[in-house]
């Protein structure tokens, strides 16, 4: 590939890392540089790998970058990028859509308030150039942003639904449908905004249920004079329009007035009463239903089943016609006002009530509409939406989550013909053309004379189309069509449509139509529909709360990788709606700066290493070997979850290896080796190390680009040798691989029984500087054991034990007063508190804290006790008090249990302590946790920062939680940890796990061997 690469991008960066992880440096650098490498373009020409593609959903011309963007481009992006690191050759396609309506408003605008002008003061070709010239300065602002984010588009291929190939392909598009009789013009009622002056589709149209509305009751007389019948409406003014009266043909109050006429009260016309068992529920109100045509849809069926006229009373403007006899030009809501007292007047008022209603609403500038009778241009559905069924059920494009498929089949299956014709000037322009005598000939190209009298006066079609009907098109216009070009040979079908779940049907079920009628095939293979992102406390996000997030904002301040993992982290296959808060962002900001500080750890002690890749043939220890265990377990489990779509799975899966098994196990333990005099040992340990940084950068690669391509550089300089790939971008993503179950069961029960300590130590406010004497490990395998004995003096410095009494194998600890149980997967430690705890102050202290949890816990139940509390107050803020209660009650109940332990009636329960297992549980995603950063606890008054350092402050204990752990399960939890209490034969429930330890690499510099020997190396603590 050659590329025109600056000098900039040349040249490698500093083999140095700074002491912090500054994004605001690296993201601008590498997306450039990624750019000027020509990384993201694919090749139409290129056979030879399977291809992979997705086309991005073009955002509106008019917009900025959102939320709901954010995620489509951070989940898009982590397929492209991992197919792309998976050998695939991948077209992930830019580009925007015009957006009609909303850009013609932004210019009208503009225009009104610049030059105190509107469209018709300028003509529609001045218009439409002066569109074109906001589209040149403003258009690719959203593209910019994208760039922001990371997006690895090809941004050589970006394309416009209003391009010269796109426009040509969508006129293509509505004239074969002309000839296939699939297109067709007839007057209908539509949905129509009176401030926008365009017709609507159902699916633009906003739905507001319940709007405080009266149902007007009067009366028609009877033409004859025999009598009246008395109906009932929500809009009055629409009577003047009315043609017919409806009842029921069974509804034997009014079977003798069925043919007979009744007279309008107000206009002076006759029409008659007709029985329509469809329309008309003889069960509410009077059981007679006024009928209006040509503006209530129920009603138009009405009058296409009985031949009655259709008399429009209301323009297009919203106010009353000619037909409306004495109101003509009123406003339609001033007119209901003035036929009300016209009626009242004439003693046929019958009463009013209140009434919910339902009103549509135009999407776009929210208007009440109105249901006019209006020439539009329509596509035959029920032929298109066929054969995309059938797709779907023969599981040719399958939808992830499974349950909007019967969204999609309902919708489907019951589909209205799809009105196409706007009453706007920017758009794609009807390629129809009338003569005076009001033939219309369709063409791809302007006709000389009419189709049917060869008429030379012609005429376009003032309307264009609607924008989804080019959005329709997206997947193979964008490609070429309608030539066949390679491009559409190479990616069509596209293999992921992901996309939100509000656009079902205005565009993906379109886009099938469209793509299995032109292409012959599926446009895509596969549908994702992303959640919803709403805020921390599940509220939409919407300028009026106030609880916007901007994620412009957010990557300036906290990073592109951030923001992306986080999405990624709570984005499951299942389609829960995202609760997203900063204060998550921020902790997986920490999360970059912890990779960045390993690195540096890593950089400073891989001074001649070998060979990562020989790290299996020259690792020496149990420890050595259990990492590359877990390094194999979690590829594995990755990119199990990415090819299920289960983003949350995948992120928290890299999650817990880099932070918990990489950093704040194996860093620590690999210490002794490093800074040690065994060159075996150094070695083994070095490429380990290497290889577990460079295996885990490229796992995480496609959701933290950034931040992984910088360090994988730097790691790569060291120990690279000339293999490394110039990015992680060329790079191999990592493949499946076996997983040593032996040394995960083996040396698994080492690391939970010092976390078994520590726990202890933490639960039972013990100081690091008294010694645990006599601790007892049991309920050990025989390889379990043997691995012990190995390890058993580093147990002992890192638990601040002596004398750590090994049982044989199968036996176990044993149970005795006064002393803490915690029982793993494969091990059981009994500690001995005797000589430790001041059973006393603790027992003083423990009481004082169950005091005052009871009575928290009672003041909060006595606000849901009262009534006007639960229903007055803000739902979120009822569940937070009924959680707290829970909360309460929890903490209660753990603080009891340790009291009985320090009165000698039980032992205590400790927090799951990590047992890395052959069978491990379930993977549980980081979005099932609330952020937690400030856990109170009433201990030693201590604060616990981030690096570790102990202070002293007043009143609680405040365990600061790493932030990069906010959304995690209890720390240090492997996979199969599953843990027991033993207290005297009962099960207890878990006390609350103790903070993280101390990490091994912190932001202020890193011990080197030159400073710090491992045996002289005080453990971290708890």
């Amino acid at each position: 590939m050659e590329n025109d690469v600056s000098e900039e991008a040349q040249t490698p960066p500093s083999t140095e890392l700074s002491k912090a992880y500054d994004h605001r440096d690296v993201e601008p650098r590498w997306y450039r540089t990624w750019l000027e490498r020509g990384y993201f373009h694919a090749d139409e020409d290129d056979r030879s790998r399977p291809a992979f593609s997705i086309v991005l959903p073009p955002p509106n011309v008019t917009g900025s970058l959102h939320l709901g963007h954010a995620l489509t481009a951070t989940i898009q992006d982590i397929l492209i990028r991992w197919k792309r690191m998976s050998g695939f050759n991948v077209l992930w396609l830019p580009g925007t859509d015009h957006a009609g309506i909303a850009t013609q408003m932004v210019v009208e605008k503009e225009l009104q308030k610049t030059e105190k002008k509107s469209r018709h003061d300028l003509g529609r070709e001045e218009f439409l150039r002066r569109v074109w010239a906001w589209k040149e300065q403003y258009g690719s602002r959203i593209g910019v942003q994208h760039q922001a984010l990371g997006a690895s588009l090809d941004w050589q291929r970006e394309r416009f639904t209003m391009d010269e190939g796109l426009s040509r392909a969508v006129r293509e598009v509505f004239v074969r449908l002309w000839e296939e009789g699939l297109v067709y013009r007839a007057k209908k009622l539509i949905n129509w905004c009176p401030r926008c002056h365009t017709a609507l589709s159902d699916l633009e149209v906003n739905h507001e249920e319940n709007h405080p509305g009266e149902l007007w009751s009067f009366a028609y007389p009877l033409a004859d004079g025999s009598g009246e019948i008395g109906v009932a409406t929500t809009r009055p003014e629409t009577m003047l329009g009315d043609t017919a009266i409806a009842v029921h043909p069974d509804d034997e109050r009014w079977r003798a007035v069925v043919g007979r006429n009744v007279r309008h009260p107000l206009t002076g016309r006759e029409f008659p009463v007709v029985a329509d068992a469809v329309l008309v529920d003889p069960k509410f109100g009077t059981g007679a239903v006024k009928v209006t045509p040509a503006h209530d849809f129920n009603d138009f069926e009405v009058a296409q089943r009985h031949g009655l006229p259709l008399l429009s009373v209301i323009g297009p403007d919203g106010r009353m016609t000619a037909e409306a006899g004495p109101f003509q030009g009123m406003d339609r809501f001033e007119a209901r006002k003035a036929v009300k007292a016209a009626l009242a007047e004439k003693g046929l008022e019958r009463g009013a009530k209140p009434h919910l209603l339902a009103l549509g609403r135009c999407q776009r500038c929210e208007t009440v509409l109105e249901p006019l009778l209006s020439d539009q241009w329509y596509v035959k559905i029920e032929p298109l939406a066929r054969p995309a069924i059938a797709a779907v059920e023969e599981g040719r494009t399958r939808f992830i989550p499974e349950g909007w498929t019967n969204t999609y089949m309902a919708w489907m299956r019951n589909i209205h013909d799809w009105c196409i014709s706007r009453q706007l000037w920017w758009g794609h322009q009807i390629p129809a053309w009338y003569c005076p005598g009001g033939h219309a000939t369709v063409s791809r190209t302007t006709p000389e004379s009419c189709a049917t009298c060869g008429e030379r006066a012609l005429h376009q079609d003032e309307d264009v189309l609607d924008t989804w009907f080019s959005s329709a098109l997206w997947p193979f216009s964008t490609l070429g069509w309608p030539d066949r070009t390679k491009e559409l040979e190479t990616f069509y079908p596209t293999s992921v449509m992901e996309t939100g779940h509000d656009i079902i049907f205005f565009w993906v079920a379109r886009m099938m139509m469209m793509g299995i009628h032109f292409m012959g095939d599926v446009p895509f293979r596969t549908v994702f529909l992303h959640p919803m992102v709403r805020d921390e406390k599940g509220q939409k996000m919407s300028k009026t709360k106030g609880n916007v997030i901007d994620p412009l904002d957010i990557t300036g301040k906290y990073g592109a990788d951030a923001l992306r993992f986080t999405l990624a982290a709570l984005t499951s296959a299942q389609g829960r709606d995202i609760k997203l808060a900063k204060d998550r962002i921020e902790g997986f900001r920490a999360f970059a700066n912890k990779l960045w500080n390993a690195t540096r750890f890593a950089l400073m002690n891989l001074d001649g290493a070998p060979d990562p890749s020989r790290a299996a043939e020259l690792a020496r220890t149990p420890a050595d070997r259990w990492l590359l265990a877990r390094l194999a377990r979690a590829v594995n489990a990755t990119v199990d979850a990415l090819e299920a779509y289960r983003f949350d799975e995948a992120a928290s899966t890299v999650y817990r290896f880099c932070w918990n098994d990489l950093c704040d196990w194996y860093i620590e333990l690999s210490k002794e080796a490093l800074f040690g005099e065994d060159a075996e040992k150094k070695a083994g340990a070095q490429a380990v190390l290497a290889h577990a940084l460079d295996t885990a950068l490229r796992l995480l690669h496609p959701m933290m680009p950034f931040v992984t391509e910088e360090l994988w550089q730097m790691l790569g300089q060291r120990v690279g040798g000339g293999r490394w790939a110039p990015s992680l971008l060329e790079a191999a993503y990592p493949a499946r691989r076996p997983v040593d179950e032996g040394a995960e069961r083996s040396f698994g029960p080492v690391l939970g029984v010092i976390e078994a300590i520590r726990n202890v130590r933490g639960e039972m406010n013990v100081p690091w500087k008294s010694v645990f004497h006599g601790v007892e490990v049991g309920g050990l395998s025989a390889e379990a054991l043997a691995t012990l004995r190995l390890e058993q003096g580093r147990v002992e410095r890192l638990g601040n034990v002596q004398g750590l009494v090994l049982h044989e194998a199968g036996r176990p600890a044993g149970r005795r007063p006064q002393c803490a149980v915690s029982v793993g997967d494969g091990f059981e430690v009994l500690i001995p508190l005797a000589g430790a705890v001041d059973m006393a102050a603790e027992t003083a202290r423990v009481d004082k804290e169950i005091a005052r949890l009871a009575a928290e816990a009672d003041g909060v139940a006595k606000r849901l006790a009262n009534p006007s509390f639960v229903e007055r107050a803000p739902r979120e803020v009822v569940e937070e008090a009924r959680a707290r209660v829970e909360e309460l009650g929890e903490k209660r109940r753990n603080l009891e249990a340790h009291r009985a332990l320090l009165s000698g009636d039980a032992a205590p329960v400790v927090a799951p302590a990590p047992a890395a297992v052959a069978t491990p549980a379930p993977v549980a995603p980081l979005a099932r946790r609330e952020p937690d950063r400030l856990a109170v606890r009433q201990k030693a008054n201590l604060i616990r920062k981030p690096a570790g350092k102990m202070v002293k402050k007043g009143g609680a204990e405040m365990v600061r939680r790493s932030p990069g752990a906010l959304a995690l399960p209890a720390p240090k939890a492997r996979p199969g940890a599953k843990r027991k209490a033993a207290v005297k034969g009962k099960k207890v429930a878990p006390k609350r796990p103790t903070p993280k330890r101390k990490p091994a690499v912190k932001g202020k510099g890193v011990p080197t061997k030159k400073k710090t020997g491992a045996s002289k190396r005080r453990p971290a603590r708890r």
